[in-house]
């Protein structure tokens, strides 16, 4: 029975808390918004900052592959959209947005 009362007892100091406090949140969420800023957000907006430069710069006999595959020589460029070349006397006409990449010069001769 005494042992029960010394053990109400031994609680009667209030425990200090425990983590981090308010500047350790904030720190924390800091490092996070950072870690995101540099992994995901900068690479991507730098890959449609060239990709906007590609397609802006796209002239007359430059040749491009498309987001399906096809490859083709541009005959014909709008505002909007572009003709290519993809055979003798094939022409298919794309929006700008669906070329992927310039290819450099010779590409579809080596090709075929």
């Amino acid at each position: 029975m005494l042992s029960l009362f010394s053990l109400a007892y031994a609680d009667g100091a209030a425990a200090a808390p425990v983590g981090p406090g308010m500047i350790g949140q904030l720190v924390m969420l800091g490092g996070f918004v950072l870690v995101f800023w540099l992994l995901i957000w900068r690479p991507q907006s730098k890959r449609s900052k060239e990709h906007k430069n590609l397609l802006s710069n796209l002239n007359k006999g430059d040749e491009v592959v498309t987001t399906g595959g096809i490859v083709g020589k541009v005959t014909h460029v709008t505002d909007e959209f572009l003709t290519l070349l993809v055979a003798d006397n094939i022409e298919l006409n794309f929006q700008k947005s669906s070329v992927a990449a310039a290819l450099p010069k010779g590409t579809i001769k080596a090709i075929k």
